[in-house]
């Protein structure tokens, strides 16, 4: 369904500035850019409390930080469009070609990062390789993340992006469940993107599916568990200097970070 055909659609876009509305009717598909539930605009992570430990008081902290309320939030502001600039001529191509594909776009930095239906990034991806309006040649690096306070969307992967020909960068994010974090290589698309999705793989056990050779690349093959993961143990060993022992970071008191 299109705003056209869409009232609540029509009447948002009728409370934009003349400006915004100016964007709109030059560039139209940015009214199919979100999947069809809308944005996700919710940021927060967790809520913590005090300077270390849990925040209930009965940790031994003597700072005076016990009252201390943080609430701890992704990084970037989560925006609708108009965006501004060349980031509206991209995300209005990349909906005319592959509409209702984002579950949220941030903007950090002057960066854009666009959170991708984990459905539609293989289609996504060759589309914005080979588009000449986009033509994101290269995937700079991926990386995983982990954030145990997003119940179901647990374990993430972000892919940067480059074009040459346009001298522009932009972020792909996949979210996934900790119970099933599969998604599509792009090694098919971007082959420079094997060895990322292998140590990806490695630290956070997110699979690719479609990959070549998805085996350990850090650690040794039959490794239990995933270290860059927040709930993997941190272990260690004591370290002597100058006569003092300092503990392993496992035994150390729980400062949050």
């Amino acid at each position: 369904m299109t705003a056209d055909q869409n009232p609540a659609a029509e009447n948002e876009i009728a409370q934009l500035s003349q400006e915004e509305q100016a964007i709109y009717a030059t560039h139209p598909h940015l009214r199919e850019l979100f999947v069809a539930s809308g944005p996700v605009t919710d940021n927060l992570l967790e809520v913590r409390k005090g300077a270390y430990g849990d925040g209930s008081g009965q940790s031994g902290d003597t700072s005076g930080f016990n009252g201390l309320v943080r609430r701890v939030e992704l990084g970037g502001a989560c925006v609708t469009p108009p965006f501004g600039g060349w980031f509206d001529d991209v995300a209005n191509r990349m909906a005319e070609l592959v509409p209702n594909f984002a579950t949220r776009v941030s903007v950090w930095r002057d960066q854009i990062v666009f959170v991708v239906d984990p459905s539609k990034l293989t289609e996504l991806a060759k589309l914005l390789r080979d588009d000449p309006q986009l033509r994101f040649e290269v995937i700079m690096n991926l990386s995983g993340a982990h954030y145990p306070g997003l119940k179901g969307r647990e374990l993430h992967v972000v892919y940067h992006l480059l074009s040459m020909t346009h001298n522009r960068r932009i972020g792909l994010e996949v979210e996934l469940p900790e119970d099933n974090p599969h998604v599509d290589s792009l090694v098919p698309v971007y082959p420079m993107a094997d060895y990322d999705e292998r140590e990806t793989y490695d630290m956070f056990g997110i699979v690719f599916d479609g990959h070549p050779g998805l085996t350990r690349i850090l650690m040794p093959d039959d490794w239990v568990g995933h270290p860059q993961r927040k709930d993997y143990p941190l272990g260690g060993i004591p370290i002597e200097y100058k006569g003092a022992v300092v503990p392993p970071p496992n035994e150390r008191r729980s400062y949050q970070a």
